[in-house]
């Protein structure tokens, strides 16, 4: 398979290398050349525009944008429009809104697929999770392509028609604020309550045949061993991006309470505003773990 990808990112970079491992061609293109410079030295062909990119893609184009979402997608996509016609496959592995997706994929030319993709730099070596939305015959002929940048088959699965794929990783990523929020309250808890306890060995022994290990703790541990007990200079300022709070609207739209969900970004939105709570500065520790996010630390 030939495969253009625009957006050469931390993401994007990480697409285009599983995709040359895996023994496909990759086109690659983006607005910094230094970028486009890394991704050639991986053994992408670089492009120096994205008219560029479309010619050397031939006659049925498969796209991967990797760009942020919102006004660079359309912008993109405007770029690409030209060039493209109903043969053609675009992926959009943002996270984009669900909506802007459905009126995407109404007026591409192309057959356009919604890539929800979660992991993050860990997906540089395991593979991403694929939660893919759109046409299945375009889902089917991209397999090779999530096969390679997914942990394989099991890790992408077509999830229904277009916007579907944007719209299980918005409520995945709500889920996410959950998970954080109750792993912060209870350390929070541990560190003011009874005892001197070590943080690091807590969450060692909970990831060992506990109920609630999982990856997000031995981030904690992480956290924990690296910053110590009391997470050092770490902020109590959760950054994070829009997906928590489109979760909390669809909540109300549909009305589906999801008061989990909405205490999370609540805290989110109150750790902007004041400091002192240690569930906060846990969260903002976590986002580095899993998404090698800059950490606001305390001066």
């Amino acid at each position: 398979m030939q495969l253009g990808v625009i957006g050469l990112g931390r993401m994007g970079q990480i697409v285009t290398r599983r995709v040359l491992e895996a023994g496909h061609d990759v086109v690659a293109f983006d607005l910094e050349a230094e970028a486009v410079a890394t991704a050639a030295d991986a053994g992408a062909d670089p492009a120096d525009s994205i008219t560029d990119l479309a010619e050397r893609l031939g006659e049925k184009k498969r796209i991967w944008l990797m760009v942020p979402a919102g006004a660079p997608v359309d912008a993109t996509l405007e770029e690409l429009a030209p060039h493209l016609d109903d043969d053609d496959v675009v992926v959009d592995g943002g996270n984009s809104y669900f909506q802007d997706t459905i009126r995407r994929a109404e007026s591409c030319p192309a057959a356009y697929l919604d890539c929800g993709t979660s992991g993050g730099p860990a997906g540089a070596e395991l593979g991403f999770s694929l939660m893919v939305g759109g046409p299945e015959s375009a889902y089917e002929e991209m397999t090779p392509a999530f096969d390679a940048v997914a942990t394989g088959p099991d890790g992408h699965a077509h999830m229904g028609e277009a916007g579907s794929g944007h719209y299980v990783k918005m409520v995945h990523n709500g889920v996410e604020y959950a998970l954080m929020q109750a792993y912060g309250e209870g350390f929070e808890l541990l560190h003011e309550g009874r005892y001197d306890l070590d943080l690091e060995a807590v969450s060692g022994v909970w990831n060992n045949g506990a109920v609630i290990r999982s990856w997000l703790l031995e981030l904690c541990e992480e956290a924990f061993r690296e910053e110590g007990s009391d997470l050092g200079d770490v902020a109590d300022r959760i950054e994070g991006g829009s997906t928590g709070t489109w979760t909390v609207q669809e909540g109300l739209e549909q009305e589906v309470p999801v008061p989990l969900i909405y205490t999370a970004l609540a805290e989110r939105f109150g750790s902007r505003a004041d400091e002192g709570r240690f569930s906060r500065r846990l969260a903002n520790r976590l986002r580095y773990g899993f998404g090698r996010h800059e950490v606001p630390r305390r001066e």
